[in-house]
């Protein structure tokens, strides 16, 4: 497997440029897939995706948010050769009242998830809960600078999973056989509130940060007016209403059973994170 390069679609974000970099010490060729790559990879651009998968053995695919490619996509990996992939879906695929899955995300998750398992490649599905990163590269990392966090999300709590732990297991799966039909679900060890993850911060950045629960209306009143088109505002008052709902608290197994070991805690990510 290792003698053919890995095409990371997503090669450059959150998780993607993590497994990237961690395939690279290993000496593992790496293909990041992006229209600045080379070979250049665009999801919208089919044109693109052959040279992209051509020799690849493995492939992490990261959806595309804005259509659902990852079907039409796996089944190019197929003729094009390709022998394992990865996907990067999503915690709430298959748990009822958690999200729209008749909305545009729901769609891409619950279609890819069937695409891959149906495709006949080996496959390996990454459920992660929400990153831990995201208060620092992420949804809420405007917020932290600015030292308010204002979101609908009540008192829920979420088990924030460590980036690099996500990257750890993407990376096993791309390399290794013992990983192929497994659905792994992502979390940290233990759940916090969104109180609680603001005291971790300004304990570890010597700066204050603090929650303030907002209304859904509230919330996207306020994104509106700092320049958010309203669906967008009501799409991301949508994501996070799951967490005001209680759906986010609960601790997955999937690092332990796929690493053998705890996930991270998010007081260390948060002692370790040079906060601005």
């Amino acid at each position: 497997m290792t003698d053919h390069p890995i095409l990371m679609t997503g090669g450059t974000g959150k998780t993607g440029r993590r497994v990237v970099s961690r395939l690279r010490d290993k000496g593992i060729a790496v293909r990041v897939g992006s229209r600045k790559g080379d070979p250049p990879f665009d999801w919208a651009a089919r044109d693109t995706w052959d040279a992209a998968t051509r020799g690849a053995a493995s492939v992490l695919v990261v959806p595309y948010d804005k259509d659902p490619l990852t079907r039409p996509f796996v089944r190019h990996c197929v003729e094009a050769g390709v022998r394992r992939v990865v996907l990067l879906s999503g915690r709430g695929v298959d748990t009822p009242d958690y999200g729209d899955l008749d909305s545009l995300a729901g769609r891409i998750h619950v279609d890819g998830e069937d695409a891959v398992r149906t495709s006949g490649l080996e496959w390996t599905i990454v459920r992660p809960t929400w990153f831990a990163q995201n208060f620092t590269e992420g949804f809420f990392a405007d917020a932290v600078r600015s030292g308010e966090l204002r979101l609908p999300a009540g008192d829920g709590a979420v088990s924030f999973v460590d980036a690099e732990d996500i990257a750890a297991v993407v990376v096993a799966a791309l390399t290794t056989d013992k990983h192929v039909g497994e659905t792994y679900e992502l979390s940290g060890p233990r759940a916090l509130t969104f109180a609680e993850a603001a005291t971790e911060i300004s304990r570890a950045s010597g700066r204050t940060v603090r929650y303030v629960p907002l209304p859904a209306p509230e919330f996207i009143t306020e994104l509106v007016a700092a320049g958010w088109p309203p669906a967008d505002a009501e799409a991301f008052a949508d994501v996070i209403a799951p967490i005001r709902k209680h759906l986010d608290t609960h601790i997955s197994d999937g690092v332990p059973r796929a690493l053998g070991r705890a996930p991270r805690d998010f007081t260390e990510f948060a002692k370790s994170t040079p906060w601005p």
